[in-house]
């Protein structure tokens, strides 16, 4: 798989995979899916308690979603093992992949950011050559659970302690390795063709962690009766 410069967009063809599964036997595929229209949404690790919210709410859309036709695919950046572990105590019907490497996030074209050097004189472009100042600036309270918007950096240890989890080993390492790893969705076709994209802060760090609500998510897999 190639990285993407780009998100894909509606009309191009979706990337083949092939990806170890949390909550099933093997692996999973482009190909296995091959004939049924899926949602597949591309997560950060565990350790992103916004990520964790977000596939909980997919799971609870799984119903409605497999009633219109569409399979519900999460990927989440995370190592297998570690992912079986969690889901065992928290299950969920959604189809869960795991992808330690991102690959199939770069593949899709989910942006990561990357800063310029403080003395750059290139002009900042959100995500792809985002200035440190800018993302520093950042405050987010996506859910409304925090006291307060809050750094991006410092709402998720404040959410993580809410919820008792504690970053393991393999959390802590995926952090490392993928710490401004963007979230995408995408919905397929059953011909393999994208035809509905969201891809998070678009507009900029302020929007990090918004996410597609149940609606639209719900709006966009009714399009494909269409």
């Amino acid at each position: 798989m190639g990285d993407q410069i780009r998100p894909l967009q509606p009309g191009e063809y979706a990337p083949a995979f092939a990806l170890p599964s949390a909550n099933q036997e093997g692996t999973v595929s482009l190909a296995s899916l091959h004939g049924h229209p899926f949602l597949i949404a591309f997560f950060r690790g565990l350790h992103c308690p916004f990520c964790r919210r977000q596939v909980g709410q997919l799971g609870g859309l799984q119903p409605a979603l497999h009633a219109a036709g569409v399979e519900t695919v999460a990927v989440i950046n995370t190592p297998v093992e570690r992912a079986r572990m969690y889901f065992g105590h928290r299950p969920t019907p959604a189809l869960l992949l795991c992808d330690q490497d991102c690959s199939t996030h770069r593949a899709f074209g989910v942006p990561r950011a990357e800063f310029l050097p403080e003395d750059s004189r290139e002009q900042p472009a959100w995500p792809y050559r985002a200035s440190m100042a800018q993302f520093e600036a950042a405050r987010i309270n996506p859910t409304g659970e925090l006291p307060e918007a809050l750094h991006p950096m410092a709402a998720n240890p404040v959410l993580n302690a809410q919820d008792g989890f504690e970053l393991n080993e393999a959390d802590r390492a995926i952090l490392a390795s993928h710490p401004t790893q963007l979230v995408g969705h995408f919905l397929i076709d059953a011909d393999g063709i994208v035809r509905w994209v969201q891809i998070e802060a678009r507009d900029g760090p302020n929007s990090l962690s918004i996410f597609p609500n149940a609606a639209e998510m719900l709006a966009a897999a009714g399009s494909l009766r269409h």
